[in-house]
């Protein structure tokens, strides 16, 4: 049975994530609709991330490079339309991804918060108990988070970290080591580092340190 999929996209670092997700989820033969909701904070990430051409909903349509057929099965809601289907448990879905899952988010999510359009579709998928899949990408980790993860858990989320699969190799990987690592450093005090491994702030020049 084709199936009816939510993509709700928070304001965290990591959206060439939500553009892969959706280029491989909208051209699945076994998905009809994909609803897609962008946040005001994610627009924001994505255009520092992925250029000012890619902000917001549209521009992450863009980016995932979908063909025709796979362009009609997409769905875009504003993140004020507390109002669109994805707010009632009656219009109902194979499952909900939050990718990535900010730590916002995820605390308006344990708490029972429902003030926009995400947050509301997440509460929706838990109450009703369907899939709801956090792609949750923070660190290090205090205790609220850890207290709202297995909140969360404990309610039928399920948490999918996008940790890096370390056994494809390549190059790539040997930069996400060499910016956990500096971040190891930055937390023993010991100063210094490669200036661009470092977040990049709106104007883009590299963070002090």
């Amino acid at each position: 049975m084709e199936k009816r999929i939510a993509l709700l996209v928070s304001g965290a670092s990591g959206m060439l994530l939500p553009v892969r997700f959706l280029a491989l989820a909208a051209a699945h033969p076994g998905v009809a609709r994909l609803h897609l909701v962008v946040s005001r904070g994610a627009s924001r990430v994505l255009f520092h991330e992925l250029g000012p051409e890619r902000a917001g909903a549209e521009g992450l349509v863009t980016a995932a490079g979908l063909d025709a057929a796979a362009r009609a099965k997409v769905v875009i809601h504003r993140d004020h339309e507390l109002d669109a289907p994805l707010s009632s448990g009656s219009y109902r879905l194979a499952g909900t991804v939050v990718l990535p899952c900010s730590s916002g988010t995820l605390g308006a999510l344990a708490t029972g918060s429902a003030a926009t359009l995400v947050h509301r579709a997440g509460a929706v998928a838990l109450k009703e108990r369907w899939p709801l899949l956090l792609g949750f990408r923070e660190t290090p980790l205090h205790v609220v988070h850890l207290e709202n993860l297995r909140t969360l858990a404990w309610s039928g989320a399920t948490i999918v970290p996008p940790i890096p699969a370390f056994y494809l190799g390549g190059e790539e990987l040997h930069r996400f080591v060499d910016a956990y690592s500096q971040r190891l450093c930055d937390h023993l005090a010991l100063a210094g580092g490669e200036p661009a491994l470092r977040w990049r702030g709106g104007d883009g020049s590299p963070a002090a340190g």
